[in-house]
């Protein structure tokens, strides 16, 4: 593997990582790239660097095309340390004449590095660099995620290098999403977005209105991680989807059970789901990393959390994963909880405090069993079911009578 042209004079420059399995809480099970760009013109510019530990594969491709020392300027689009970590050490070697960043940006190189001399200049939306025959336009998009973000614009390329937007973690020897199987690139860049762009989706519905007044003719997207886009209109249109929460006719039941109570109580309502209509998924926290149920609830109408109580409280398993699903804030969900108790029976509260937090709509105040469900309890579930179900379809309902009576009007 080695540096590929990607535009004419453009090249990828990054580095693959097979074996990272943990993103801060994010299971990368498939791995990641740290993608860098270089552009060869009358001044040489390198997008971004790599984590440290992949420095010297970032060099080894970079010495493909140049020595290091031909490199004229660096920008940084984004200063969290899988993108700047080696950007200390290539200042050093590469002796840049300016390193550009966001005024942000700025801050985070200051308290990150701590530099001295480093030769930064600051860049804000609607500045641009030449480098010869190509320009460099610079587009702010703070918090997309960290507040020092920016993209980087081509306009003789009609190439966005995206920073940490639209990418995927993802380990390949692929550069292009459209090189793998259909639809495979972007499951990845769904899961990418649930788990970290989820919280910004405001954010994402102003940088696509702003990119589209801006009137960008963009026919490849480069993001930081994973696989490039050669049909930027697919993930242009599947963040737009996902940043206005768009939901399926489905629920998500999340559940962790100590003596198969709550499990039970799970699938009967899974059920009653199931016979108004509603596709159900049944997820164990205990059987399911929190990174993988969030992408499920990002494309859901409702969610069903439930848990046993264990010292007055919620199982850690599910504690762990409502943490998660809280600081990520799916909107737009209707909820419900449910689960077992042996004595004191708190769980049902705590769950739903939990969906309180996170503005589901409550539609009912849960179903609470001791010890072990009988029939009647497990007809209580299935009729829980039913009344979630029933609640998502006359939500649906509803969108498409208000998108008739609006394509009349």
């Amino acid at each position: 593997m080695g540096a590929e042209e990607i535009k004419k004079n453009v090249y990828w420059v990054g580095a693959v990582d097979w074996n990272i399995r943990d993103f801060h809480g994010y299971s990368t099970y498939k791995g990641t790239t740290y993608n860098a760009y270089l552009v060869k013109d009358e001044k040489v510019c390198l997008f971004d660097t790599v984590k440290a530990s992949f420095k010297n594969e970032m060099l080894y491709h970079l010495g493909q095309l140049i020595d290091p020392e031909e490199v004229d300027y660096i920008v940084v689009n984004h200063v969290e340390l899988d993108h700047s970590g080696s950007l200390a050490d290539m200042i050093k070697l590469c002796k840049p004449e300016k390193v550009f960043c966001s005024p942000m940006g700025l801050k985070a190189i200051q308290t990150h590095f701590h530099p001295v001399d480093w030769p930064l200049e600051v860049v804000k939306s609607g500045d641009s660099i030449s480098l010869g025959s190509k320009t460099v336009h610079f587009l702010e998009t703070k918090m997309l995620h960290w507040p020092d973000s920016m993209f980087s614009y081509i306009p003789e390329d009609k190439l966005l290098i995206s920073s940490d937007a639209f990418g995927q973690h993802l380990a390949s020897t692929e550069r292009f999403a459209d090189e793998l199987p259909d639809g495979a690139a972007l499951l990845e860049a769904e899961k990418y977005y649930a788990n970290i762009l989820m919280i910004f989706s405001n954010n994402v519905q102003k940088l696509l209105a702003t990119v589209g007044e801006m009137d960008l003719d963009i026919d490849m997207i480069a993001p930081d991680h994973g696989l490039i886009w050669r049909h930027p209109a697919i993930i242009l249109e599947a963040y737009d989807r996902w940043s206005q929460h768009t939901a399926e006719r489905k629920a998500v039941i999340v559940y962790d059970s100590m003596w198969h109570s709550t499990e039970k109580m799970a699938k009967n309502i899974s059920a009653g789901l199931r016979s108004v209509g509603v596709h159900a998924r049944v997820l164990s926290a205990k059987s399911n990393h929190r990174s993988d149920i969030i992408v499920e609830v990002m494309g859901a109408k409702a969610v069903i959390v439930g848990s046993p109580t264990l010292n007055n409280g919620i199982l850690p398993t599910m504690a762990d994963v409502l943490t998660y699903m809280k600081g990520l804030r799916p909107r737009k969900k209707i909820g419900a909880a449910f689960g077992s108790f042996g004595w004191s029976g708190e769980s049902v509260k705590i769950l739903n405090g939990f969906l309180a937090d996170m503005q589901c709509e409550i539609i009912e105040p849960g179903v609470k069993v001791k010890n072990v469900p009988d029939k009647d309890a497990l007809q209580e579930c299935f009729a829980l079911g039913v009344k979630v179900g029933k609640a998502i379809n006359e939500a649906f309902d509803a969108e498409v009578d208000g998108a008739v009576v609006a394509a009349e009007d």
